[in-house]
């Protein structure tokens, strides 16, 4: 082997692959597909890249049924789009969007192969940094729907999160800035206040429960423990390419 030279290690050939149902935003697609490359890549050395599917929806549509609160039909087209992930080779997939998950069971009921609900690796975060109650911060549909927060109390989370009014900047600052990679300094003071108004009321860290809010806030900007959704996904998504976890159902 010459100096340098990248050793591959045995057995890379063995790894399942993920397919990434995206789109909303392609900013946050392309944080999952980089993440679950460099992951594997990390784990395994060498030349090893992680076996990834991208189906990047157009965003437009999926937003037209939403506003339209056709929230049944946007299943429908999600279902049938991670059909095509897994029709073209997918062993697993994750939905690269939190506030779309209010549709997973639609999505997931199609598939012959496991879903990963981005809830379940983030309660177990939860679980490990010994917290009992968390501020969820994220879009409007994932901050007041019953579906995200029902899914953390299985699990044994109790969530809390913003007012209305408070709700509506979160809201706003993700569709208006985020989406389109903008970030703004006075978002991140605005976001900071209302994390500050749910410590107050009993919250012991924080979720970014939408997949853009790790642009605008981290560990560094508060005194509470931050959970990051995409993060947690990302990584058991690394993890069942890897082998190293059980697949959803096993």
């Amino acid at each position: 082997m010459r100096p340098g030279e990248r050793h591959d290690e045995p057995g890379a050939s063995s790894l399942r692959t993920v397919g990434v149902l995206g789109g909303m935003s392609p900013a946050s697609t392309s944080h999952y597909y980089d993440g679950i490359v460099e992951g594997v890549t990390e784990a395994r050395g060498g030349h090893t890249s992680a076996p990834v599917i991208v189906y990047s929806v157009n965003f437009a549509e999926v937003k037209d049924l939403i506003d339209a609160d056709r929230w049944e039909a946007a299943g429908e087209l999600l279902a049938s789009r991670a059909q095509r992930l897994q029709a073209a080779g997918a062993e697993v997939v994750v939905l690269a969007t939190n506030t779309m998950h209010r549709v997973a069971d639609t999505i997931a009921s199609g598939l012959a192969v496991p879903f990963v609900h981005i809830v379940d690796p983030t309660a177990a975060a939860i679980h490990e940094a010994g917290l009992d109650t968390v501020a969820v911060l994220g879009t409007e549909t994932t901050m007041a729907g019953e579906f995200y927060h029902e899914r953390f109390a299985a699990h044994g989370v109790e969530t809390v999160v913003p007012d209305e009014s408070a709700r509506e900047t979160v809201d706003r600052v993700i569709f208006e800035e985020l989406v389109h990679g903008e970030v703004r300094e006075a978002s991140r003071h605005r976001l900071l206040a209302i994390v500050a108004d749910l410590q107050e009321a009993g919250a012991e860290g924080v979720v970014l429960g939408c997949t853009e809010l790790a642009m605008l806030l981290d560990h560094d900007d508060t005194d509470l423990p931050v959970v990051d959704t995409t993060s947690r996904h990302v990584s058991r998504a690394v993890q069942l390419c890897l082998g190293e976890a059980p697949l959803p159902g096993e």
